[in-house]
């Protein structure tokens, strides 16, 4: 095991924001795994993992903290018979393919969900009508008591929550496919990547999604849309003007820009719906979101 001081968060986030680590690590076992949660134990540091980095705002100030990225068998998949048997640090879109070569669906959706396996199952991850708890069979999830396998009651999926901890690691998890046909998947998936390149700044670096859909007749982002939100930049960070619960890296943008406007954005969605957004997105570092006043 290898830990690195130093290291730049920026790197490893799609929206190219975030400052460094006070240790990063790359890990290719369970084994590794542990021993990086005792050495960080031992220094009483918290520990986060980096999948690719498309859920997730860094500060600017990085984190006194373990980064930890998976990588080596812990970020493999494979299929056993109608399961699809994947690492905490694999990619969705090399999960999707495995499935799809061996004629398996119900993975389809993830194609828009540009992250990794561990990621998902962290913040039951969903898109076009489904989501992880939907397919995951069980996940084994690595902390300082070592490691242990959970189905989905045990791991508290709801809609893009769990009630995983910091300093849990999902480092593996198996998911419960359906025979079909791969024609059929292939047609499916041009489906849903059409669909999201038509709605998204998918050519544009953001964090994806910024907050969960409320429990109203709009989505997050149509609500933003409607407080004229679309556009609306603060230093080098910018909602933006195709998707508006999507904020980009307009030009040198830090955290600090992205959380002011998403301060602004809960601002206007309270005023106008009575509506308290919550973020979706990761804070990693000293990052929050002040609690709205009172009306």
């Amino acid at each position: 095991m290898n830990i690195e001081e130093g290291v730049l968060l920026s790197r490893f986030t799609t929206v190219g924001i975030g400052g460094p680590a006070r240790a990063f690590a790359r890990l290719e076992t369970i084994e590794d795994l542990e021993a990086a949660l005792a050495w960080a134990a031992e220094r009483g540091l918290p520990v986060a993992t980096v999948g690719l980095g498309s859920n997730l705002l860094v500060a600017d100030e990085g984190l006194e903290g373990l980064v930890l990225k998976l990588a080596g068998e812990l970020a493999q998949a494979e299929v056993e018979g109608d399961l699809l048997v994947a690492g905490g640090g694999a990619a969705n879109a090399v999960c999707l393919h495995r499935a799809r070569a061996a004629g398996l669906g119900g993975f389809e959706f993830a194609c828009a969900i540009p992250g990794t396996v561990g990621g998902g199952v962290w913040m039951n991850a969903g898109a076009y009508g489904s989501d992880w708890a939907a397919i995951l069979q069980r996940a084994l999830v690595v902390d300082g008591d070592g490691a242990r396998w959970l189905d989905p009651p045990e791991l508290g999926l709801t809609y893009r929550h769990s009630e995983l901890r910091p300093g849990q690691v999902v480092a593996k998890a198996e998911f419960r496919l359906t025979p079909r046909p791969e024609d059929e998947i292939k047609t499916k998936v041009a489906e849903l990547q059409a669909l999201r390149k038509a709605a998204q700044p998918t050519n544009k670096r953001t964090f994806g999604s910024v907050f969960q859909n409320p429990q109203h007749e709009l989505t997050a982002g149509r609500m933003l849309e409607a407080c004229g939100l679309r556009g609306h930049r603060i230093g080098g960070a910018q909602i933006s003007p195709r998707h508006a619960n999507f904020i980009e890296n307009a030009d040198g943008a830090q955290a600090d820009d992205a959380v002011a406007l998403m301060i602004e954005a809960r601002r206007r969605a309270r005023e106008r719906f009575g509506v308290e957004l919550e973020h979706e997105v990761v804070f990693l570092g000293p990052l929050e979101l002040p609690p709205l006043p009172a009306q």
